[in-house]
């Protein structure tokens, strides 16, 4: 090197008091600007293995959100009966069928059917009797769900637009007839977020068979920004698929900066293209996914139950096993802060078999799903109450819509939209109590018709929400769940 490549080389281990004095200015300007960041979670997080803990600085879509008002519940389990359940044989006793047994339906006009060969007016195959202090009559299909009727707030004058499945499905999943629009937990999830950075504020747990009839339709986030959508975790097998990278495959710190790397990326390619909401879900499904690590195996881990919590769900049984298995899963996760939890009994497989779609037979249909499903959802309540859950959790029981008086070639029952029975509990909601009515023959809802909105709209109350408040713009109009309709049910709110 010469002297005068030295001499330059000698300078530059030395620099002037001004620029000692403007570099350390940057450094505590850096800082400050660290701090602010942090403030404002527009830091990565720092590299350490994921932990269970509640991450209560992280910024995400599901940052915990004010009410409009003092809620009364902080979750909600929705148990969602997939085919079409018959309130006629279940909660809603009709002794006119007996009567008139075999006689055409005195209705005037024609009996709009789904699927043809309309018959004459057909009794439930099931017996009633009063259940519990307020003597509600239940079906013998729910000996075990019975035992809880003093908790139920029992609406029997649900009616729905529809008498096909798929758009029945969207109707009582997101309020519209129509695909493409937010899903009920998707809303709540928008207004409230979670309360458990480490796992998803809204999951999905299907059927063991297979997923109901529309799919991810059902809780899908439609127009809202793609990360409210449900997660689903499965109800058999490892409920998360692929959770955690194969042992010795990448270290804590490697996965971390992998992530970083890959967020980077991802937030350049939007800022190219902006507005971009899946890509923003993207980003935000792979922080949740490296958080989840941490705290999901332990919340779906169903090991840790004592003997007897398991038999109370019926997991010592395998016709009970499967749906036990979905409603303790779903009491682990509302208790570390899952905002939302729907639950599918039925998979659009083969429908007339694996949903409550009883065409074919009342009997065969209706006592095997009921069967499967009453012993774990007696179970979930019975857990949820000594734990003093129930107090701030909505349960929720429904389905699409009921079904005919009239039979179906002698043995089964059709669609029918215009009356349906459905039952909320928690949250504070008076119980065994009834609301509404159907006409004698369960045809069509005669007292207090309860529609979707209405539904919708009391749950959101429920919750803290006004459901006229709720609101997401999208081409150039407010758009509400509830769209421009709903009333609260007096009697839940009272």
């Amino acid at each position: 090197m010469s002297d005068d490549g030295n001499r330059k080389a000698a300078n530059r281990r030395f620099v002037s008091r001004r620029e000692l004095l403007f570099r350390t200015g940057e450094g505590i300007g850096g800082l400050a600007l660290a701090f602010l960041m942090k403030q404002d979670g527009l830091l990565g997080a720092e590299v350490a293995s994921p932990s269970c803990a509640n991450s209560t600085d992280i910024q995400s879509p599901f940052s915990p959100k004010q009410p409009h008002f003092k809620p009364r519940a902080k979750a909600v389990i929705s148990l969602f009966m997939d085919g079409g359940v018959s309130h006629l044989d279940t909660f809603d006793p009709k002794p006119a069928l007996d009567k008139y047994h075999g006689h055409p339906l005195p209705v005037k006009g024609e009996i709009q059917v789904q699927q043809g060969f309309p018959g004459p007016i057909m009794r439930s195959p099931y017996k009633f009797k009063p259940y519990g202090q307020s003597g509600i009559p239940v079906s013998e299909l729910f000996p075990h769900m019975a035992t809880c009727v003093d908790d139920f707030a029992l609406i029997r004058s649900a009616v729905g637009r529809s008498n096909d499945h798929s758009i029945s499905h969207f109707e009582w999943n997101t309020g519209s007839l129509l695909t493409g629009y937010p899903s009920l937990g998707s809303w709540v999830t928008y207004g409230l977020g979670g309360e458990n950075q480490n796992l998803p504020a809204y999951v999905v747990v299907y059927d063991h068979r297979g997923g109901p009839y529309n799919g991810p339709s059902n809780w899908g986030a439609g127009f809202l920004p793609a990360s409210y959508q449900g997660t689903v975790f499965r109800s058999s097998g490892d409920p998360i698929l692929d959770l955690r990278p194969p042992a010795g495959y990448v270290t804590p710190e490697q996965q971390r900066a992998r992530l970083d790397h890959l967020g980077w990326l991802n937030q350049e390619h939007e800022k190219m293209h902006p507005g971009s909401s899946e890509l923003s879900a993207r980003i935000s499904s792979y922080e949740l996914a490296y958080r989840m690590q941490g705290c999901a195996p332990q919340a779906v881990d169903l090991s840790s139950e004592s003997d007897e919590t398991k038999s109370m769900y019926g997991l010592d049984h395998p016709i009970t096993e499967p749906f036990g298995r979905q409603c303790l899963m779903a009491r682990r996760l509302i208790e570390r802060g899952v905002r939302f939890v729907q639950l599918y009994s039925g998979a659009y497989v083969n429908s007339n078999v694996d949903t409550w779609d009883a065409h074919d037979s009342i009997v065969d249909n209706h006592g095997q799903h009921a069967l499967e499903v009453d012993k774990p959802i007696a179970g979930l309540m019975t857990d949820l109450k000594r734990r003093g859950l129930l107090d701030e959790t909505l349960v929720l029981w429904h389905t699409e819509f009921g079904r005919m008086p009239i039979s179906q070639r002698g043995v089964g029952r059709d669609h029918n939209p215009g009356a349906m029975t459905m039952w909320m509990a928690g949250a504070g909601i008076k119980g065994g109590q009834i609301i509404g009515a159907s006409d004698e023959f369960g045809y069509k809802v005669a007292e207090q018709p309860v529609t979707v909105n209405d539904f919708h709209a009391t749950i959101l109350h429920l919750l803290g929400i006004d459901h006229k408040r709720l609101t997401y713009l999208f081409n150039g109009r407010n758009m509400r769940l509830t769209d421009v309709r709903g009333e609260l049910i007096p009697q839940i709110v009272a």
